[in-house]
């Protein structure tokens, strides 16, 4: 566990981030409070490969859940696997453990949105058992946006 705004997870946060300007010419805008991903209402994971930050996840619950989520669900956010690492399992193992954390902590599905744009990540979610659910959050009427859900435990 790291706390969302120490060094190596801004790294990897700011990092995604240009990994969207390239591919949908901008940052995501959703509104996000490092507080949200601290212990108990949520998490924030970053992996190390020779003491190096290579791979970043993590999980929150609101309060009021948005329109589209259900109370205690715990939306993902920020899956990312720096570029010359794809492809080795890691964003399946960051995933793996967030979902653990995620029903370890009571919730019972986990919810994410990500984007047309991005076609490993909704592989890995296809893959790993993710299906479509009603568009929330700050894209829900975004043409390129997908959200995905699983039933956790």
């Amino acid at each position: 566990m790291t706390p969302f705004d120490a060094p190596d997870a801004v790294k990897l946060t700011e990092e995604v981030q240009q990994e969207y300007v390239v591919r949908y010419g901008g940052p995501d805008e959703t509104a996000v409070d490092p507080a949200e991903f601290a212990p108990p209402r949520g998490l924030f994971l970053v992996g190390y490969l020779d003491g190096a930050p290579v791979a970043c996840g993590g999980w929150r619950t609101h309060e009021e859940p948005p329109p589209g989520l259900l109370p205690g669900d715990a939306e993902f956010k920020r899956m990312y696997v720096v570029k010359s690492l794809r492809g080795n399992g890691l964003a399946r193992a960051v995933l793996a453990e967030l979902e653990r954390t995620a029903a370890a902590a009571g919730h019972r599905r986990a919810v994410l949105e990500t984007g047309q744009k991005q076609p490993e990540a909704i592989a890995l979610y296809r893959s790993s058992g993710y299906e479509e659910i009603p568009k929330f959050g700050y894209y829900r009427d975004d043409e390129l946006s997908l959200c995905l859900g699983k039933a956790l435990g």
